[in-house]
């Protein structure tokens, strides 16, 4: 130790300019990119502000908006990335809609393409995303989406009578929904996506990948033994293995002719008729591949569908008269005691209990941020150019509470046949993206929140134990209340339905 000391130290004065140098060069590098931009004047070297967006997101966000309040938008340094953060909607359409080879790319998180791998939907862009959307539509027809509902509503009730019980074996206790309906939603998820092909202990192992997965999306992005972003990447790729067999199960049963019980199979019976019609299988149709894109579909449905369930408890308990509409609408419409399920007719009778699911979407949307990266340098205005390179994040969040009257308000009345602010103010309502990249099962998202909503209030009766700050925003990845949404929970009908297909 002491001969490499004395070996080192005559370099040390050189290091040390060495290390300055290359620091003073980031620095000079970061303000030249920023020029006269809201932002950070003076960054951390390669960190930059990469440990505050750690530890307090919500507040890191905050700030960035509060700074682009003048110009629309604002910049920072995370992880030796230059990022620019998008409040103005305008702008943020600008990004959506000039996702292409020569503009942005859609990345979905910072460093997504080393955890998600090369085959994502998100990713694609221009002929082969379009090829790709068409392949994917017949998932959500409306035969498609009224097999899912019945799925959904199966497990939706469950669930439901799982947590009354534990509520009640608390004793008087309040308990977390956080956790509750994100295994809720995975279930579903699993269900809905590739039924029969998953095995029990199968989604066992699943449940703790997805787990995996989800905590390394909120660490540093330290791909090494033991750091939780190299064990999120590895899961992925169990993820992906599993999912990919499935596919490939699924395609062997839609050959043979098989009606669709399950997503997967609405999709590969398309792919059997079109290898059939033109001899050879569409592009992007391997197995490894469908298996990346389901697991897309997973993404985008879990967290996003847990953040929208807990909002929903929470808001319906914090206005009562919305909850007593929607519990009068509900009951109009369908009874527990009928041992029916809710049909997709009934469905859309509900529009209530729809317009408080848009209400509860556009008021709180999960996904509040969706990173892009410029591949080239793109004039966002006419005073400022973003540079190549650039993490860009239009805020989806920020644009929510834009041009609605009175935004900052709780109101399903907005979404009324009356008001129709969805149509007047559609350019803010960016919950589910916007150009090519639009989420393409947004209908199935909604049907889900619905469904839920209209169960929930009418099985139970439920009371959301306040503290100081328990609604503050949390993300996780997506954003939930800050205590995880603590209810108690009792039974309010007479008796639980006897659901079945």
């Amino acid at each position: 130790m002491i001969s490499f000391l004395s070996l080192v130290s005559p370099f040390a004065p050189f290091l040390v300019t060495l290390l300055l140098l290359v620091v003073l060069l980031e620095q000079i590098s970061y303000l030249r990119k920023k020029r006269n931009v809201p932002g950070p004047n003076m960054v951390i070297p390669f960190f930059g502000n990469a440990i505050p967006l750690v530890r307090e997101p919500t507040r890191f966000w905050e700030i960035q908006a509060d700074l682009a309040s003048s110009v629309g938008f604002s910049v920072n340094y995370i992880f030796g990335l230059f990022i620019l953060f998008i409040r103005n909607t305008e702008l943020s359409h600008l990004i959506f809609a000039n996702v292409r080879p020569d503009a942005f790319l859609l990345v979905g998180h910072p460093f997504g393409k080393r955890l998600f791998g090369e085959h994502n939907l998100i990713y694609m862009f221009g002929q082969d995303h379009k090829d790709l959307r068409r392949q994917i539509a017949p998932n959500f027809t409306p035969r498609a989406l009224s097999t899912y509902t019945a799925l959904q509503q199966i497990i939706i009730l469950q669930h439901l009578k799982s947590w009354e019980r534990l509520s009640s074996e608390s004793r008087g206790k309040p308990i977390p929904l956080r956790l509750l309906a994100r295994d809720m939603n995975l279930e579903t998820s699993q269900t809905v996506f590739v039924g029969r092909y998953l095995a029990n202990d199968a989604r066992a192992k699943f449940k703790d990948d997805y787990n995996l997965f989800n905590t390394g999306l909120m660490k540093l992005p330290f791909d090494l033994p033991g750091f939780a972003f190299r064990n999120a990447r590895l899961a992925v790729e169990r993820l992906v293995e599993t999912l990919t067999d499935c596919a490939a199960q699924s395609k062997e049963r839609m050959f043979q002719g098989d009606e669709p019980c399950c997503l997967i199979d609405f999709w590969m019976q398309e792919t059997v008729r079109e290898t059939a019609e033109s001899k050879k299988a569409p592009p992007h149709a391997s197995d490894i591949e469908i298996g990346s894109y389901l697991f897309d579909f997973l993404f985008a449905a879990q967290d996003a569908s847990t953040s929208s369930l807990l909002w929903a408890v929470s808001l319906l308990d914090s206005h009562p008269q919305v909850l007593q509409k929607v519990r009068e609408e509900v009951s109009s419409i369908w009874s527990p005691e009928s041992d029916a399920l809710i049909s997709a007719e009934q469905l859309r009778e509900m529009k209530y209990t729809q317009a408080v699911a848009r209400e509860v979407i556009r008021y709180r949307p999960p996904a509040t941020l969706v990173p892009h990266i410029a591949t080239k340098d793109f004039p966002l205005t006419e005073s400022y150019t973003i540079p190549k390179g650039t993490i860009v994040f239009p805020s989806v969040y920020e644009s929510s509470f834009q041009g609605f009257t009175e935004a900052d308000r709780f109101d399903p009345d907005r979404f009324s046949d009356d008001r129709q602010e969805e149509v007047i103010f559609k350019r803010n309502y960016l919950a589910f993206g916007a150009g090519p990249h639009q989420c393409v099962g947004q209908r199935y998202a909604l049907n889900h929140l619905v469904l839920f909503i209209a169960m929930f209030v009418t099985v139970l009766d439920f009371k959301r134990h306040q503290t100081e700050g328990c609604d503050e925003i949390m993300y996780c990845p997506t954003i939930c209340p800050k205590d995880g949404c603590s209810v108690s929970l009792s039974r309010r009908c007479s008796r639980y339905p006897n659901l079945s297909r």
